[in-house]
């Protein structure tokens, strides 16, 4: 059945983000605040570890640099692109329409928001939702999301453990996210190389680590507004291909 994967991972996170909500009750603010930053750390690292895939390559007994380029116009025109449009402020308001229309209120010391904006980014940002999605709608294939739903669900419990309630309702972005890929894999497919995929989970990694650092220090960078720099890669292939 396609879209089962999208079905199963957004199952899994909310039942991972209801568990942490349970937990969080019991857990003092210094818990949740170690947490939180142990949190930051190893997702600055899980993006760090993507982004030097893309970025070394071994040839022969060395250790080379590639995509320097590619990563340096992703992220400027990206940046210049989502200042734009102000995609962070777009995020943060469908998070405050959310909180509004469903009357729910921030927890002591968390925002709904900020919950919401960071485990939305963090679900949706990364080679295992634009692979799996693909593959579920060709395919009829979930193993790939469902995979992650498992990793989602873990995580969705340490996240709403510490940011709260935000973290169930980003399961709306994975929904609209993965199942708009999902939906559109067959027109998307053709256009998608094995290269450009890497390109965007290198890219999409960047942006991970960037969202570690928030987590760890407030928000220092504008994640959302760096997210136009993951299609960056296909008009760089695009333009590769034609000339």
């Amino acid at each position: 059945m396609i879209g089962m994967g999208t079905l199963v991972n957004s199952i899994l996170v909310l039942i991972g983000s209801t568990i942490g909500i349970l937990i969080k009750g019991g857990l003092k603010e210094k818990y949740q605040v170690t947490t939180m930053n142990a949190l930051g750390l190893a997702v600055m690292f899980i993006g760090i570890s993507g982004a030097l895939q893309g970025l070394l390559l071994v040839e022969g007994n060395q250790l080379t640099s590639t995509n320097v380029m590619l990563m340096i116009i992703s992220l400027a025109l990206g940046a210049f692109i989502g200042e734009g449009i102000d995609i962070e402020a777009r995020l943060d308001r469908l998070g405050e329409w959310i909180k509004k229309t469903l009357k729910v209120k921030d927890d002591k010391g968390n925002s709904f928001v900020e919950g919401f904006v960071n485990s939305s980014l963090l679900f949706c940002v990364g080679a295992m939702a634009i692979v799996g999605s693909l593959q579920d709608g060709l395919a009829g294939d979930p193993s790939i999301l469902i995979a992650k739903g498992v990793i989602d669900g873990v995580v969705a419990i340490f996240f709403a453990s510490t940011l709260g309630i935000g973290v169930f309702f980003s399961v709306i972005s994975l929904l609209l996210y993965q199942g708009g890929i999902t939906l559109g894999a067959t027109f998307i497919e053709p256009l998608l190389s094995e290269q450009l995929i890497s390109n965007i989970s290198f890219i999409g990694s960047i942006l991970i680590m960037g969202l570690g650092i928030n987590m760890i220090f407030g928000k220092k960078i504008k994640v959302g507004n760096l997210l136009p720099a993951v299609l960056v890669p296909v008009i760089y292939e695009i333009i590769i291909t034609v000339f």
